[in-house]
């Protein structure tokens, strides 16, 4: 706490910069040392039209992580820390603190990188040395001093010094390209664009070697806690830093393919722009002058990732962040942070390889990118209100962004990017777990489902005037008093809506409606969300607070359907020897009927539905009248087996009609089962003739005793009549589910 107090305050009396430092550390970075060192090799390889071929097809990916970067730097304080503050902020620390770390682990590579370039610019003098040391001499020679002078310098004077020796430099490489551009071409040049050597390089490969030219346009941003104003500063800085830069290699492509053969421009060896320059010298200046801004714009951006990171607690040692959170004392300088960038720089420097290190930079690069733009998809679609920039850019070109980045991480090295991703994943799970109340990317995801649903619903509602055609879609509301368990209820709704079904589950809370009881139905609605995600059950669940069970019925029949559609069924329970439930249901049937819901009453036994084996529907002359009750039958009973926990079981049909009608009856039945490709095979539709009721009665007590689920129907004149006698018969069932269709039901 002491730390961030300290950085509060020093962060008031830190000299702030404008738009200058931004553009300046962005052009620099972009016109920096692939330029000199590997894109008249880009050229060779590709000719004319490849090379602007990598320069398009490298802005499809930073010119829309440009406009991210000033959409989502717009929308609020940007604090130090640059891209990462804009990543964890917008995404949360959990999956910014995943990002931020390999954001600060390629921004410390790039140090090294443009130190080896900075030596590369020297390799006139290496005869010399090698006669003076009698070595043989190496850009490393000159990098590491180099880099170790940097460290130094910057770690004494501070981000101060950096932006006047960015000015210093950026004068010097302005020249540089002045004179290249007015020199004049070889003896050897080409008469016509386009061409390329024989056995070129891949063009993935060339592209993984030349991206990082472009990946200096976010370098401003690094600046962000060192500007007086980011919101205005980072938007103008990079955005015109990226589009200058484009312009630019544009130009380069054309001076290059006009002047300079493409075997000599393959020639790596070589500073081949220094050939064709005014004054040849100036190239080499350049070019130590470009690698060696953008090394100072990395050195002071990426202790600045670290800083930030330290803050917000990433590193799972209270120590360590503690110690690289420090800044200095008045100016907040990360000068701890620079040490350690510094040396881990110093590391990569020995490699010495700088088409090795350019694609792991690139592929870093890239991860950050398409998260960049992936942030901005996201935030489009969230409809979060709290998101308000002040610059907006397209979902669309975001979209572009995002895609190209991850894809052609893939196109460039599949394993390695494979790697990358399920490294970030693994952190990113590591943080999730010590920071589990934390905000994170499930709630920007929330948010864009939030908004897909709503946009969904309102579609399906538009067609609503047609919803009476095609085959019935069950759309359930399941009302449970708080004082019922409601277990076996919740077990069939979660079945009957496992795929073609749709389902609310209700618990109703009596009592008069007020904060207290509000305060107690979210409690009890957290229990059943919970009790929905044990059970894997994909139905809606809520509570509802009313006066007696019937408003509390009439509220939530009256809920919008979670498809967007009005509800068409209703489910009712009751234990078998409970009477206060029989006649709960029994007066809630009757309300129901008049209202033309279809309407599924469960009758519990206790046997929790056995083994889940088997489901007998017994049809007769009343449910078959009309068909609509009997079909309804069918059809709940076949959804319910599309659950994998009746995935073993079979439905048997029990048509029971008087000797004279069994035929013509039956065969109706076995109509509906193949023209509605029912899985009922012949043998298990029985023939049940029967004279009165109390035939019937022996025959479903025989052959349904043992059933898992009894399926019957009931009529309009029996729940006007003594319902509660219909329910309460044949006792000796295991659960019975009582049907009756509230209107037309198709199964075709």
């Amino acid at each position: 706490m002491q730390v961030l107090q300290t950085a509060e305050k020093a962060s008031q009396v830190a000299q702030k910069f404008g738009t200058t430092p931004v553009f300046l550390a962005a052009i620099s970075t972009i016109l920096g040392a692939v330029l000199f060192l590997r894109f008249p090799y880009a050229v060779g390889h590709l000719g004319f039209w490849g090379a602007l071929g990598i320069i398009v097809l490298a802005h499809l990916v930073t010119i829309p992580t440009a406009l991210a970067v000033a959409e989502i730097a717009t929308n609020r304080r940007v604090e130090g820390g640059g891209e990462y503050y804009i990543i964890s902020r917008s995404f949360g620390k959990t999956i910014g603190g995943t990002i931020g770390f390999w954001l600060y682990v390629s921004q410390a590579v790039s140090v090294a990188f443009y130190m080896i370039a900075f030596g590369e610019a020297f390799q006139g003098l290496w005869p010399w040395i090698e006669s003076w040391s009698g070595l043989q001499a190496d850009a490393r020679f000159i990098s590491i001093p180099t880099a170790l002078l940097l460290v130094i310098v910057i770690t004494r004077v501070g981000s101060s010094l950096g932006v006047g020796m960015l000015i210093v430099v950026c004068a010097t490489l302005l020249v540089s390209l002045t004179l290249f551009f007015l020199g004049g071409p070889n003896s050897d040049a080409p008469q016509l664009l386009g061409g390329s050597i024989e056995d070129s390089d891949p063009f993935v490969q060339v592209f993984a070697i030349v991206f990082p030219a472009f990946t200096g346009m976010t370098a401003g941003v690094g600046l962000s806690g060192d500007l007086q104003n980011p919101r205005r500063s980072i938007p103008l800085g990079t955005l015109s830093a990226t589009l200058a830069g484009m312009a630019i290699y544009a130009a380069v492509v054309v001076k290059l393919s006009a002047s300079v053969s493409p075997d000599a421009l393959a020639n790596t060896d070589r500073l081949v722009m220094q050939d064709i320059a005014l004054w040849p010298p100036i190239i080499p200046i350049g070019l130590a002058a470009a690698s060696l801004s953008s090394a100072i714009g990395s050195i002071l951006v990426a202790p600045r990732t670290l800083q930030a990171l330290g803050r917000d607690r990433v590193f799972p040692w209270r120590s360590v962040n503690d110690w690289v959170a420090t800044g200095a004392e008045g100016s907040d300088e990360p000068k701890r942070a620079t040490v350690i960038s510094g040396a881990f720089a110093l590391l990569c420097i020995f490699a010495g390889d700088i088409d090795l290190v350019s694609q792991v930079i690139t592929m870093f690069f890239m991860i950050t990118y398409g998260t960049l733009c992936t942030v901005s998809v996201l935030e489009h679609f969230a409809g979060n209100p709290s998101y308000r920039p002040t610059f907006r850019s397209r979902w669309y070109v975001s979209l572009v962004g995002a895609v190209m980045a991850f894809m052609l991480m893939f196109q460039i090295q599949p394993l390695y990017a494979l790697l990358s991703l399920a490294m970030m994943f693994g952190l990113y799970q590591s943080l999730a777990y010590t920071r589990k109340h934390e905000r994170d990317v499930g709630q920007i995801i929330r948010g864009v489902m939030f908004q897909l649903t709503r946009r969904l619903q309102i579609s399906i509602q538009k067609t609503r005037a047609g919803t009476h055609r095609g085959p019935t879609r069950p759309a359930f509301v399941a009302v449970a008093p708080e004082s019922d368990g409601g277990i076996v209820a919740f077990d069939l709704l979660r079945w009957i809506c496992h795929r073609q079904g749709f389902g609310q589950y209700i618990r109703f809370i009596q009592g008069e409606y007020s904060l207290e009881r509000t305060l107690y139905a979210r409690i009890s609605t957290d229990t059943l969300i919970q009790k929905a995600e044990e059970s894997q059950a994909d139905i809606f669940v809520d509570t509802v607070v009313a006066p007696d069970y019937h408003s509390g019925l009439a509220q939530a029949i009256q809920r919008p359907g979670i498809s967007g559609l009005p509800n068409n069924s209703v489910l009712l329970d009751f234990a078998r020897n409970d009477k206060d439930e029989l006649e709960r249901v029994v007066n809630a049937t009757r309300y129901l009927a008049g209202l033309h819901y279809n309407i599924c009453i469960l009758r519990s036994s206790g046997r929790r539905f056995g083994y889940r084996s088997n489901i007998h529907i017994w049809l007769t002359a009343d449910e078959l009248e009309g068909g609509d009750t009997a079909r309804l039958m069918v059809l709940l009973a076949y959804i319910i087996l599309g659950h994998k926990e009746w995935a073993k079981a079979e439905i048997r049909i029990f048509a029971c009609f008087p000797a004279e009608l069994l035929d013509q009856e039956t065969e109706v039945v076995e109509t509906w089962i193949i023209e509605g490709r029912l899985p009922i095979s012949p043998q298990n539709l029985s023939r049940i003739p029967y004279r009165d009721a109390e035939g019937l009665k022996r025959e479903v007590r025989k052959l349904s005793k043992d059933a898992d689920l009894v399926v019957m129907g009931i009529n309009p004149v029996e729940i006007a009549g003594e319902f509660d006698q219909k329910l309460a018969r044949h006792p000796d069932l295991g659960e019975v589910l009582f049907v009756n269709a509230g209107g037309p039901i198709s199964i075709s």
